[in-house]
Parts: structure tokens; sequence; C-alpha cells
């Protein structure tokens, strides 16, 4: 083969292959290739029913019974605890929560914050959208579970029981 036929050759696989990537031009759009995200969720997670069972003049191990952590404790801000949580899921808002709990000494004095989700409402969040799926009845009548029994042995004589052994082996090798 000379030159001019190998070059010749090449030109039109090429264009044949360049050819053929433009007519997935249509079906190719900007979400294709974009990388997977991971649902995050940061930070302390306080419910409104945790929030509701605060009460002024709790103490503070009270508190933290039944917040957890705070998130944030300053050495500069001592009377003051700070928890704060967000959620991050793809194609979704970020969704940010925070309340602070203020303390004169010991003792609970306010709590501020946001609009809590319930926990029922934080894990429907985190479930995301659910697909329309029909679950079926599940019952079962007399007549169909019939159908299931085993039959009964034809002698009602009663089997002997299983026979242990008197002594197991040891479990480890016995020492020299």
């Amino acid at each position: 083969m000379t030159f001019r036929t190998t070059a010749l050759l090449v030109a039109v696989f090429l264009s044949l292959g360049l050819s053929a990537c433009g007519g997935f031009s249509g079906n190719i759009n900007r979400d294709t290739f974009k990388p997977y995200v991971p649902e995050v969720v940061q930070g302390n997670f306080v419910s409104k029913e945790q929030r509701q069972a605060l009460r002024p003049g709790m103490q503070r191990a009270q508190v933290r019974d039944i917040l957890g952590t705070p998130l944030i404790a300053s050495l500069f801000h001592a009377d003051r605890w700070d928890y704060a949580f967000s959620i991050e899921r793809q194609g979704v808002p970020s969704q940010n929560f925070r309340m602070t709990v203020y303390f004169k000494g010991d003792v609970l004095e306010l709590v501020d914050s946001d609009v809590l989700p319930s926990e029922s409402e934080f894990a429907q969040r985190l479930a995301g959208p659910k697909a329309n799926v029909k679950v079926p009845v599940l019952e079962a009548t007399e007549e169909v579970l019939k159908k299931f029994e085993s039959p009964q042995p034809a002698s009602d004589a009663v089997r002997p029981a299983a026979v242990l052994p008197s002594q197991y082996p040891p479990l480890e090798p016995a020492l020299r």
C-alpha cells in the first residue's frame, strides 16, 4: 500500500469516527457526567421533642443527658452551649438548624433555637422521596394456611430425644 492510500484510509476512519460522536450531542446533557455527592448529616441532631423536654432551672448534667455533648462549648462563653446540624443532599438545598442554651451558673436559663424538625420528620428527610409502590394486602385465610400444614405422622409414638455425649473434648490442648 502506498502512503497516499494509507493516508486516505486513516482520513476516512477519522471522519467516520468523529461523525459518530456527533450523534451523542442530543442525548448528553450537563447532568450526565455529574459526580456522586453523598448525603451528609453533620453536627448534633436535636429534635423538637428534645427541645420541648428542656425546662428553665435544669442542671447542666440534665441538659447534657437530653441533648448530648454540645457541638461548641467555648471557654470564652462558659455559660453558653451551641448545637448545630445540617443536612446536605444532592439536588436539594442545604438545611441548617441551630440551638443555643444559656446557663446562669450551673442552671439552665434560656433556650434559643430555630424551628426544629421532629424525629419522624428528620427520618423522612433522610429517607428521601418514596416511589409510588402498591403494596399487596398481606392476609391469609384459614383455607390458604391449611395448604402449608405439614402432614401428621402415622404413629403417635414419641421419638426418643437425641442422646448427648457425657463428656466433650477439651477446647484447648492439654498442657504437658
